[in-house]
């Protein structure tokens, strides 16, 4: 009798982990209130209805469940609950009416429809540009997210055929048109100038369509892989060329300084002899007492010497 893999694999992952900060868990509002209403405005119909039958025919038979079912309809569809976030265009006729909620409204039955459910929350979609051309004929693949509310319920509904729908297509063409206007390696330095633009071209076109957009926000940009290694092998020969300017500078200075230090020597021989000295404290500090230099080097200490020069 044994234990396999899968089974210890199962106990481990019946044990709780920690959500992670990058998971986002669910939390949406739902519209269970609404349907309840409706279902609860249907039963009191049909029950007021069988309960008057009954107490006026003393029975209840097959036609007064039919009565009752279509007056719970007919209540159900007469008085209507939107939620807070929610507006409901109501056509008349085929006629534009009125905006109803949030809260109760009545529509009339078989006169009134509602055409539209439009929330008014801020919206979050996501969209991409896929093999958009930059300035310099550079496909790339965009990645972006929009963040954008309706502001008219109205124009939302009778301006345009499906807004949503509409707001995306108009943030890919926007977002081709910002991106064929910039080179590549300007592209990822001005990603915050190019939400800016987005956002106000964006903002001007929607605008007739009751619609506003808070911001647009490029999440990534991809590269072809073929095009990828080259980027990467100029980046290097660029910091490769950086550094080695910096090097030559960086000689050229000290080379300035060795000449400097070579005409102080040259007008006083006493400067020589002082950095002789130094240079044998130095050696023999390091050298842990042994001190290893030219015969010559030992001028360097006649003091009385120095002090003639």
């Amino acid at each position: 009798m044994g234990f396999s893999l899968r089974g210890r694999a199962s106990a481990a992952d019946a044990v709780p982990r920690p959500v992670e900060a990058t998971e986002v868990t669910d939390n949406e509002a739902t519209r269970v209130g609404v349907y309840l209403f409706a279902l609860a405005l249907f039963a009191v119909g049909a029950g007021i209805v069988t309960a008057a039958w009954a107490a006026a025919a003393g029975s209840v038979d097959v036609l007064t469940a039919v009565v009752a079912v279509a007056v719970g309809l007919l209540a159900a569809a007469t008085v209507r609950v939107a939620p807070q976030w929610e507006r409901v265009a109501i056509l008349r006729l085929g006629r534009f009416s009125r905006i109803a909620g949030p809260g109760p409204y009545v529509v009339v039955p078989f006169v009134d429809y509602a055409a539209m459910h439009i929330d008014h929350r801020i919206m979050n979609s996501s969209f991409s540009a896929e093999a958009a051309l930059t300035a310099d004929l550079v496909p790339v693949d965009v990645d972006a997210i929009l963040f954008w509310m309706v502001w008219d319920a109205k124009k939302a509904c009778l301006e345009v055929e499906n807004y949503p729908k509409a707001v995306l297509r108009s943030a890919q063409t926007a977002m081709r048109d910002a991106i064929g206007q910039v080179n590549l390696a300007d592209l990822s330095l001005r990603r915050r100038q190019i939400d800016r633009e987005l956002q106000e071209v964006m903002g001007a076109k929607c605008e007739e369509w009751g619609v506003t957009v808070m911001s647009v926000e490029i999440r990534d940009v991809k590269v072809p892989p073929e095009l990828e290694d080259a980027l990467s092998k100029e980046a290097q020969a660029e910091r490769e060329r950086n550094a080695r300017t910096i090097l030559a500078e960086v000689e050229k200075d000290i080379s300035e300084m060795f000449v400097e230090a070579a005409e102080v020597y040259e007008r006083k021989p006493v400067a020589m002899k002082l950095r002789a000295m130094n240079l044998a404290y130095e050696g023999a500090r390091e050298g842990k007492g042994i001190l290893l230099a030219p015969s010559g080097l030992a001028d360097g200490f006649d003091l009385g010497k120095i002090l003639e020069d």
